[in-house]
Protein backbone atom coordinates (compact mmCIF):
# COMPACT_ATOMS: atom_id res chain seq x y z
CA UNK A 1 0.00 0.00 0.00
CA UNK A 2 2.97 2.17 0.48
CA UNK A 3 3.45 3.86 -2.68
CA UNK A 4 6.40 7.35 -1.49
CA UNK A 5 9.70 6.68 -2.54
CA UNK A 6 11.73 6.26 0.35
CA UNK A 7 10.60 6.71 3.73
CA UNK A 8 7.48 7.92 4.83
CA UNK A 9 7.65 11.97 4.78
CA UNK A 10 4.74 12.21 7.57
CA UNK A 11 6.78 10.23 9.79
CA UNK A 12 7.68 12.06 12.44
CA UNK A 13 4.65 14.87 12.52
CA UNK A 14 5.19 16.97 15.88
CA UNK A 15 8.31 18.40 14.44
CA UNK A 16 6.53 18.86 11.15
CA UNK A 17 3.67 20.49 12.08
CA UNK A 18 5.17 23.68 13.87
CA UNK A 19 7.84 24.50 10.78
CA UNK A 20 4.85 24.31 8.52
CA UNK A 21 2.20 26.90 11.08
CA UNK A 22 5.52 28.60 11.61
CA UNK A 23 6.24 29.54 8.59
CA UNK A 24 2.61 29.80 7.33
CA UNK A 25 2.32 32.57 10.77
CA UNK A 26 5.21 34.77 9.64
CA UNK A 27 3.85 34.98 6.26
CA UNK A 28 0.08 35.15 7.19
CA UNK A 29 0.00 36.13 10.97
CA UNK A 30 -0.43 34.49 13.93
CA UNK A 31 -4.49 32.94 13.97
CA UNK A 32 -6.67 31.02 12.02
CA UNK A 33 -5.16 32.00 8.61
CA UNK A 34 -2.11 30.18 9.37
CA UNK A 35 -3.91 27.51 11.21
CA UNK A 36 -6.07 26.85 8.26
CA UNK A 37 -2.78 27.05 5.32
CA UNK A 38 -1.16 24.30 7.94
CA UNK A 39 -4.31 22.03 8.02
CA UNK A 40 -4.84 21.91 4.12
CA UNK A 41 -0.76 21.65 3.85
CA UNK A 42 -1.20 18.18 5.98
CA UNK A 43 -4.52 17.33 4.07
CA UNK A 44 -2.56 18.16 0.81
CA UNK A 45 -0.15 16.11 2.31
CA UNK A 46 -1.46 13.20 2.92
CA UNK A 47 -3.39 13.25 -0.35
CA UNK A 48 -0.31 13.38 -2.75
CA UNK A 49 2.24 11.33 -0.15
CA UNK A 50 2.99 9.17 -3.27
CA UNK A 51 4.37 11.60 -5.11
CA UNK A 52 7.02 12.60 -2.08
CA UNK A 53 10.33 11.67 -3.45
CA UNK A 54 12.84 11.09 -0.90
CA UNK A 55 15.78 11.24 -3.33
CA UNK A 56 14.97 14.77 -3.88
CA UNK A 57 14.95 16.48 -0.39
CA UNK A 58 13.59 16.48 3.07
CA UNK A 59 9.91 16.24 3.85
CA UNK A 60 10.12 19.48 5.16
CA UNK A 61 10.99 20.91 2.09
CA UNK A 62 8.49 18.92 0.36
CA UNK A 63 5.93 20.39 3.05
CA UNK A 64 6.88 23.69 2.86
CA UNK A 65 6.77 23.56 -0.94
CA UNK A 66 2.98 22.93 -0.50
CA UNK A 67 2.79 25.35 2.08
CA UNK A 68 3.85 27.89 -0.48
CA UNK A 69 1.48 27.66 -2.72
CA UNK A 70 -1.23 27.32 0.46
CA UNK A 71 0.06 30.52 1.47
CA UNK A 72 -0.01 32.18 -1.98
CA UNK A 73 -3.10 31.12 -2.57
CA UNK A 74 -4.70 32.83 0.96
CA UNK A 75 -2.63 35.66 0.50
CA UNK A 76 -4.51 35.96 -3.35
CA UNK A 77 -8.05 35.60 -1.20
CA UNK A 78 -7.60 38.56 1.07
CA UNK A 79 -8.72 41.78 0.11
CA UNK A 80 -6.01 44.68 -0.04
CA UNK A 81 -6.67 46.85 2.68
CA UNK A 82 -6.85 43.66 5.50
CA UNK A 83 -4.92 44.98 8.21
CA UNK A 84 -2.06 41.93 8.93
CA UNK A 85 -3.05 41.77 12.43
CA UNK A 86 -6.64 42.04 12.91
CA UNK A 87 -6.43 41.77 16.80
CA UNK A 88 -4.73 44.28 19.32
CA UNK A 89 -4.01 43.55 22.27
CA UNK A 90 -4.77 45.64 25.46
CA UNK A 91 -1.99 44.60 28.21
CA UNK A 92 1.27 46.99 27.60
CA UNK A 93 3.61 44.06 26.87
CA UNK A 94 1.01 42.40 24.70
CA UNK A 95 1.07 46.20 23.19
CA UNK A 96 4.55 46.42 23.20
CA UNK A 97 4.82 42.78 20.94
CA UNK A 98 1.74 44.30 18.17
CA UNK A 99 4.04 47.35 17.75
CA UNK A 100 6.74 45.41 17.00
CA UNK A 101 4.92 42.58 15.21
CA UNK A 102 3.16 45.01 13.00
CA UNK A 103 6.45 47.21 12.54
CA UNK A 104 7.94 44.22 11.09
CA UNK A 105 4.86 43.13 9.15
CA UNK A 106 4.87 46.60 7.72
CA UNK A 107 8.62 46.47 6.92
CA UNK A 108 8.20 42.98 5.45
CA UNK A 109 5.19 44.46 2.99
CA UNK A 110 8.01 46.69 1.45
CA UNK A 111 10.32 44.00 0.64
CA UNK A 112 9.84 41.99 -3.03
CA UNK A 113 7.88 38.68 -2.59
CA UNK A 114 10.93 36.75 -3.09
CA UNK A 115 12.46 38.47 -0.28
CA UNK A 116 9.73 37.96 1.88
CA UNK A 117 9.39 33.86 0.70
CA UNK A 118 13.56 34.03 1.71
CA UNK A 119 12.62 35.20 5.33
CA UNK A 120 9.50 33.63 6.36
CA UNK A 121 11.61 30.66 5.18
CA UNK A 122 14.67 31.05 7.40
CA UNK A 123 13.02 32.67 10.57
CA UNK A 124 9.18 32.05 9.77
CA UNK A 125 9.93 28.03 9.27
CA UNK A 126 13.61 28.13 10.66
CA UNK A 127 14.75 26.03 7.91
CA UNK A 128 18.80 26.25 6.96
CA UNK A 129 20.04 27.72 3.82
CA UNK A 130 20.74 24.19 2.13
CA UNK A 131 16.78 23.33 3.53
CA UNK A 132 15.46 26.83 1.81
CA UNK A 133 17.72 25.86 -1.57
CA UNK A 134 15.82 22.78 -2.05
CA UNK A 135 12.42 24.05 -1.16
CA UNK A 136 13.77 27.40 -3.82
CA UNK A 137 15.19 25.07 -6.38
CA UNK A 138 18.21 27.07 -5.59
CA UNK A 139 21.56 26.38 -4.77
CA UNK A 140 23.03 27.10 -1.32
CA UNK A 141 25.33 29.84 -1.55
CA UNK A 142 22.26 31.68 -3.81
CA UNK A 143 20.26 31.66 -1.27
CA UNK A 144 22.74 32.53 1.39
CA UNK A 145 23.82 35.77 -0.71
CA UNK A 146 19.99 36.35 -1.44
CA UNK A 147 19.20 35.96 2.08
CA UNK A 148 21.48 38.38 3.05
CA UNK A 149 20.48 40.91 0.74
CA UNK A 150 17.53 40.51 1.51
CA UNK A 151 18.19 41.11 5.51
CA UNK A 152 20.05 44.36 4.30
CA UNK A 153 16.89 45.46 2.65
CA UNK A 154 14.42 44.83 5.96
CA UNK A 155 17.53 46.95 7.95
CA UNK A 156 17.22 49.56 5.77
CA UNK A 157 13.29 50.14 5.85
CA UNK A 158 13.23 49.39 9.68
CA UNK A 159 16.13 52.33 9.95
CA UNK A 160 14.62 54.41 7.31
CA UNK A 161 10.48 53.79 9.45
CA UNK A 162 12.44 54.72 13.12
CA UNK A 163 13.96 57.85 11.40
CA UNK A 164 10.86 59.15 10.47
CA UNK A 165 8.96 60.92 13.00
CA UNK A 166 6.20 59.99 14.84
CA UNK A 167 2.46 61.28 13.47
CA UNK A 168 1.52 64.26 16.26
CA UNK A 169 -1.26 62.88 18.46
CA UNK A 170 -4.62 65.23 19.15
CA UNK A 171 -3.51 66.96 22.70
CA UNK A 172 -7.50 67.16 23.67
CA UNK A 173 -6.90 71.37 22.69
CA UNK A 174 -3.67 71.04 24.24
Amino acid sequence: MRSFRGRDPLADPETLIPQVYSYAAYRLGDGHDAEDVTSEVFERAIRYRGSYDETKGEPVAWLLGIARRCVDAALGSRPRDQAEFEETAGEASLEDDSVRRLTLAAALAQLSDRDQELVALRYGAELTAAQIAQVMDMQTNAVEVALHRALSRLRRVLETEEAEPAPLRDAGGL
